[in-house]
């Protein structure tokens, strides 16, 4: 297996070679190809970790998986292994999961009141208490989608939870629900019910110098609670805490309201949703994955794009996700606006589409270059931002925004019980998070999935050209990603950002192996 990656890199690289001779001293195609060689292995690199994971602890040595033998005992064991073997491992692996995943212990975050707090394009100083209203609003107003128990088995296997592996599903969905929220609800929405939680738990600090936050807290305006107490998540039937809630008076935020449950409904654990788990998991059968199976930033987002080109929303909603770090404009324009596939006098043609734009990346080899933390806080710092799905090493989290040097995210991984959705007033409070959660940028996993948003053709326009700067202030020589003109097609590249297709290549240069063997999600691999 090693040996064949190493192979096929090595061609890859040499046809980036091939292409710089055929495209001469073209700017825009010479910076496509090396941005292909830049942006590592990581579906290759993913599928080969996923191969030594999937493969029993006895069959792998120190060079790796060793395949099976029929001359092994234990492989013909496996292979005759009933299917009520498979069953019985199954659930105890999910009872094993949902009793690790199903509390947490609670703790509170400090904030620091000296430098601003950035959520998706919009930024709160934490001085006043008026402020930290905000801010909290702000936060519980978005869709938070953890690991739920106890949903409808999932078609071919005996699942009935994803704990323990649908974690990047989760946080994908957190992506997609934020677009959707920009495409249906007001911009500034916050949640009505946001402010009446009772278990909001942040602190609020001067730092005594801008480098180290510390110094003493001013008053919370969070929960009483002890910051030790174990946090239990609501069963289905379990009163919500917000019961003596005001609900929206007039017609507009009724209907606003109304629109939030929809939307939320989408999303649940049942098999008919659109963007449920079920959902999601048979799509990715078309990617060979199958539920249990691990998911990675960037097989998600061809899910999420399928998902929605199912669903009745594609009328007037696409998802373009981004081939080898490239945005191609008029791929985007042709997905976007039916009249350039159609006769413009047709009385059938849809206006402009609005798009949600994926992009897969690697931010460094094994660990994030710190060269693009700026560039990251001036991408979450755009209001076309919808955030950031990658996470940690084999712990998907969703990121929404920064402060000074740490990021926040909203976690998946807390196992609750399945929401009934289709009933007419189920609770929406177990999706939207109480407690803001923050991590140092150098913890960050460099494989990650970028989203963003466009209403219209002038929103697109004024999205390539914010985001553009955003990605020049990083220090590396060439960008994370870009924004070219034209289509993929021109370059050589065949078009599947927006139809059924694998994840985009990935290109590895041949070289020599890595040194560090502390990580095995890059062992035998090396990076530009």
């Amino acid at each position: 297996m090693r040996r064949s990656c190493l192979q096929h890199c090595g061609v890859l690289y040499n046809r980036h070679y091939d292409a710089e001779r055929l495209y001469g001293t073209n700017p825009a195609a010479s910076l496509i190809t090396l941005n292909a060689v830049q942006y590592v292995g990581t579906v290759m690199q993913d599928e080969w970790v996923e191969s030594r994971r999937q493969q029993p602890l006895e069959r792998q040595g120190s060079l790796g998986p060793r395949p099976p033998s029929l001359s092994d005992p234990g492989s013909r064991e496996a292979a005759e292994e009933p299917d009520e073997m498979d069953k019985l491992k199954a659930k105890l692996v999910s009872a094993w999961n949902n009793v690790k995943y199903g509390w947490t212990v609670k703790t509170k975050t400090s904030f620091n009141k000296v430098s601003p707090v950035t959520i998706l394009g919009h930024s709160y100083l934490l001085s006043s208490e008026d402020e930290v209203e905000r801010f909290r609003g702000a936060f519980v107003s978005r869709i938070w989608l953890t690991y739920r128990r106890e949903f409808p088995q999932l078609e071919g296997s005996t699942w009935t939870t994803d704990c323990g592996w649908g974690c990047m599903l989760r946080s994908g969905q957190m992506l997609l629900a934020q677009g959707l929220m920009v495409h249906l609800l007001p911009r500034d929405w916050v949640w009505p019910d946001a402010h009446q939680l009772t278990d909001v738990d942040f602190e609020v600090f001067r730092p005594r110098s801008p480098v180290r936050a510390g110094g003493f807290p001013i008053p919370s305006f969070g929960s009483p609670r002890g910051s030790g107490t174990p946090e239990k998540p609501q069963t289905s039937g379990q009163a919500p805490k917000c019961s003596q809630k005001s609900r929206p008076e007039s017609a507009v935020e009724q209907q606003v309201e109304a629109t939030h449950y929809k939307l939320l409904s989408w999303f649940g654990d049942q098999p008919p949703t659109p963007f449920g788990v079920h959902q999601l998991v048979e799509i990715g059968k078309g990617s060979g994955k199958k539920a249990g199976d691990w998911y990675g930033p960037s097989v998600v987002a061809h899910i999420l794009r399928k998902a929605v080109a199912k669903a009745s929303l594609s009328q007037n909603l696409a998802v373009y996700v981004a081939q080898d770090c490239t945005v191609y404009k008029e791929d985007v324009v042709r997905l976007c606006d039916p009249s350039q596939s159609q006769n413009p006098g047709d009385p059938s043609c849809q206006p402009w589409k609005s798009v949600i734009i994926l992009v897969p990346v690697r931010l460094g080899g094994e660990a994030l270059n710190p060269s693009y933390i700026e560039c990251v806080k001036n991408i979450l710092k755009l209001d076309c931002c919808i955030g950031i799905i990658g996470g940690k090493p084999k712990h998907s989290l969703y990121f929404i925004g920064f402060q000074d040097e740490q990021l926040l995210y909203l976690d998946p991984h807390l196992c609750q019980s399945v929401v009934d959705v289709t009933q007419v007033h189920f609770s929406p409070e177990s999706f939207h998070c109480s407690s803001p959660k923050k991590m140092p940028f150098n913890r960050m996993d460099p494989s990650c999935t970028i989203g963003f948003y466009a209403k219209s053709k002038k929103e697109f326009e004024s999205l390539c050209s914010a985001v553009s700067m955003a990605l020049s202030s990083s220090k590396e020589k060439y960008p994370i990603f870009t924004f070219v003109e034209g289509q993929s097609l021109d370059y050589g590249l065949e078009d599947h950002s927006s139809s059924p297709s694998r994840p985009p290549t990935h290109i590895l240069p041949p070289g020599k192996l890595s040194r560090s063997n502390n990580r095995q999600n890059s062992d035998e691999f090396v990076f530009l």
